[in-house]
């Protein structure tokens, strides 16, 4: 028991660090690619790797009809709805702020795992997500806490804040029929379909004229492997096993990832005042995930 529990923290954590790379991947390739040819791009790359893999083997289930709305709508909260919000709002502001804002993501599962799915949450499990998005905020803020944002940007994040938590709670059901692997397949799959239009619509026109690079395709290919793939496998598969809440609140180590990614990647400076927020949202994480004896 001990060992699945050990595994599960491995690929949860997994996701997130993926999920934190994508911020650096993103920046990269939106200097050649414009916001919806990106998530157009790399759903689609997604599709086709998932689905290449599963001619050669049985890991694929078999979609029942019944299913197939539950997954349009899955689909369409996200990844249609969230990438619109948060391919736009990143436009608009800055990368911190909505690490901020996502990192509100956990706030509000908990609410919607009671209610919908049963889920008991302990009063220490809600302090440990308090104590976490503390260290978040720790994270990502100036010593002097002054932020100037575009309203709509803000918006537009709490947009796609809202539909990762319809995400995840809809996840959590279906993982009581389908595989990780498959889920995860068939929301990519109604999420190419549902971004085609928007793509040909907005930036379709300017595809063929773009200055395509090596450095953006590559970047391109691990939003897609790593972002869309891996990454949502590891998480669905998290959720299946230790529930909604308690995989959810391990998004919040996507700030802190992130600022280490940077830090080494890029060489932002990773100072005394990241580290500790960085502390703090490990500690909370080992309180959101005790339970009381």
């Amino acid at each position: 028991m001990e060992k699945t529990k050990a595994g599960v923290y491995f690929a949860v954590s997994g996701a997130m660090a993926m999920w934190a790379m994508t911020f650096v991947w993103f920046k990269i390739v939106n200097e050649v690619y414009p916001p919806f040819t990106i998530v157009f791009l790399r759903l689609l790359i997604s599709s086709l790797v998932m689905l290449g893999i599963a001619a050669f083997t049985k890991v694929l289930q078999k979609l029942k009809s019944e299913d197939v709305l539950y997954f349009l709508l899955l689909a369409f909260i996200y990844p249609t709805i969230y990438f619109i919000g948060e391919g736009i709002g990143l436009t608009r502001i800055e990368s911190s702020l909505g690490a901020v804002i996502i990192s509100l993501i956990p706030l509000f599962v908990p609410i919607g795992a009671y209610f919908w799915l049963n889920e008991r949450v302990t009063t220490l499990n809600i302090i440990g997500i308090v104590v976490s998005f503390i260290g978040v905020l720790i994270v990502i803020f100036n010593p002097d806490f002054s932020l100037n944002a575009d309203p709509t940007g803000i918006l537009l994040m709490l947009l796609a804040v809202f539909s990762a938590v319809g995400y995840t709670l809809m996840v959590k059901k279906l993982t009581e029929r389908y595989n990780s692997y498959s889920i995860t397949t068939y929301q990519n799959i109604f999420g190419t379909l549902m971004f085609l239009p928007i793509f040909l619509i907005f930036e379709g026109g300017d595809f063929a004229g773009l200055q395509h690079t090596a450095k953006a395709i590559l970047n391109l290919g691990y939003l897609a492997i790593f972002g869309s793939s891996l990454a949502f496998i590891l998480f669905n598969y998290s959720i299946k096993t230790i529930g909604a809440t308690r995989t959810e609140i391990f998004s919040n180590l996507i700030p802190v990832l992130t600022a280490i990614f940077a830090w080494f990647i890029l060489g932002e400076e990773l100072g005394p005042k990241k580290i500790i927020g960085i502390s703090v949202v490990l500690a909370g994480l080992f309180l959101s995930q005790m339970k009381f004896r």
